[in-house]
């Protein structure tokens, strides 16, 4: 398999932290969207889309978007699992991972951001700002659902990471990006510390990756 990543991509950070928790290790292929490399015709061929992860099986066959990779890795691979058995607990979740997924991350990615530099003329300032209101509005929801857990163990859901640690983890490591003070948190900032102590989740982390040293 190939993996075409970005170090510092937020949904590139998600997948690769759940093809560590299910121990696969694809060929590492960067992406640099520093100089708009997913733009071009390589890589359009690639993803028509021009966004990362993308994932080539070794079939040939190339899976993208992370949501749809992620759920094609626990159909293929589902040991450990990244759900819980239970459909209650399984949608519970599922809604802390689309906290993020679909209310956070979306509107704050990269291409948001451009725009907003670029066609509003937003400084750095601004662009924090916006970044820090969104991520603050989907923490809040997630610290006040992490507290309303009574059986919550280290983890968002119980002892062992689930698919809400590996959307919530790359989105922490993007507030920190955009200067977002995380002690408003203590439970999201106990379950960061969980998730830090695993190799799964190390291995994964933006400057980890060989392109972030370029």
């Amino acid at each position: 398999m190939k993996l075409y990543s970005f170090f510092r991509s937020g949904t590139s950070h998600r997948l690769r932290i759940a093809l560590n928790l299910k121990g696969l290790t694809p060929e590492y292929v960067p992406v640099d969207l520093r100089v708009d490399e997913q733009a071009e015709a390589p890589y359009k061929a690639v993803n028509p889309q021009g966004l990362v992860p993308a994932l080539t099986l070794d079939s040939g066959e190339t899976l993208i978007q992370s949501p749809a990779i992620i759920e094609w890795l626990e159909e293929r691979h589902p040991t450990p699992p990244l759900l819980p058995a239970e459909p209650e607990a399984r949608a519970h979740v599922r809604a802390l991972a689309a906290i993020v997924g679909c209310d956070v991350h979306p509107i704050n990615n990269r291409r948001i951001l451009q725009t907003l530099r670029r066609q509003f003329g937003a400084d750095e300032a601004a662009v924090n700002a916006w970044c820090a209101t969104w991520i603050t509005a989907g923490f809040d929801a997630i610290e006040a659902l992490l507290a309303q857990d009574k059986a919550r163990g280290v983890f968002c859901w119980g002892n062992a990471p689930t698919l809400a640690d590996v959307y919530l983890i790359p989105q922490v490591e993007s507030a920190r990006r955009f200067g977002v003070d995380l002690t408003r948190w203590p439970l999201i900032g106990a379950v960061d510390q969980a998730c830090a102590a695993l190799p799964a989740f190390a291995r994964a982390a933006p400057l980890a990756q060989p392109d972030a040293a370029r």
